[in-house]
């Protein structure tokens, strides 16, 4: 079964990956037009072109679907493959042939935008992997495929690497049930849906008036991505990793433990203690690291 996929994120690599690893037969891909990145706004390939070129897969880059459905019915494929796009897709293209899409939440729990971030956000226990049919609306369609991923603490790209090779193994299994004809597609329950959107600066702002639990999640899920950060006196100072402490302390909240040792705040019920950090124009160093070029913070309390 010859497969076009289409993606355009590192999940998208991930799970394309796994797909050829799976010894899946991939005869092109479509991803988003070369764009401005970086500071000097040099125009760069999206990370998906640059591994299917590696690969020696035909790339297509489209900026809008519904523009090139021409091109695309000269393509010769049988199942088109879709793993974080970054486009709605056209009626016009999904009657060309069937058309999946590997989404990683259980569906309908987390339609849209930000399904790895929603779940670490709110600190769920359970999250998985969706193979679906695309619909006309986002991530509507009817499911094939569904499997738990039972969550340990990881950082969203530790899981996006999981979720991305679980959604590479489970493209694989679908394949072969369409080819042999047991694939069984059932229909969402609409009414269970819930919905998530793209994630922002302002999100990744860190209010000490919520306790640690809800914190160290907020850190789990953005921190990596969109930037988590507390603001100290003179600048926001970035936090990469952070956890519940462990230790004993009575701290107000936004009041920093005097141990030059432990970078430690106080919040709405415990304490967090800041593993890594970032200053501007600095790199990410440890929280002792930062506490030994900043001791005048020992002891003091924050605005929050």
């Amino acid at each position: 079964m010859k497969i076009l996929f289409l993606g355009s994120s590192n999940f998208s690599v991930i799970v394309l990956n796994k797909m050829l690893e799976e010894g899946l037969n991939v005869c092109g891909v479509i991803t988003q037009p070369d764009k401005p990145s970086g500071r000097g706004h040099k125009v760069l390939p999206t990370i998906v072109k640059k591994f299917a070129i590696e690969k020696g897969i035909e790339v297509y880059t489209f900026d809008r679907i519904r523009n090139h459905i021409d091109e695309i019915k000269n393509i010769d494929y049988d199942l088109a493959v879709v793993a974080s796009f970054g486009q709605i897709l056209p009626e016009d293209f999904l009657n060309i042939k069937l058309t999946i899409n590997v989404h990683p939440s259980l569906l309908p729990k987390y339609r849209g935008a930000s399904p790895l971030q929603s779940a670490l956000l709110n600190d769920d226990d359970v999250t998985g992997v969706t193979i679906m049919k695309v619909a006309k609306e986002v991530d509507s369609g009817d499911i094939l495929l569904q499997k738990e991923f039972k969550l340990g603490g990881e950082y969203f790209s530790e899981l996006e690497q999981k979720l991305g090779i679980m959604g590479g193994e489970m493209v694989a299994q679908a394949v072969k049930q369409i080819e042999d004809g047991s694939a069984s597609f059932t229909p969402q329950d609409h009414k269970k849906a819930t919905f998530v959107q793209k994630f922002t600066k302002e999100d990744g702002k860190i209010n000490l008036n919520k306790t640690a639990k809800e914190i160290v999640a907020q850190v789990r899920a953005l921190s990596e991505e969109t930037g988590c950060y507390i603001s100290i006196p003179e600048y926001d100072l970035k936090v990469g990793r952070c956890t519940i402490f462990d230790g004993e302390a009575s701290l107000d909240i936004g009041e920093i433990l005097n141990n030059k040792k432990r970078f430690v705040i106080g919040c709405k019920d415990a304490a967090i203690e800041i593993l890594s950090c970032q200053a501007p124009s600095g790199k990410m160093i440890s929280g002792r690291d930062f506490l030994n070029g900043h001791n005048t913070l020992l002891g003091q309390r924050i605005n929050n």
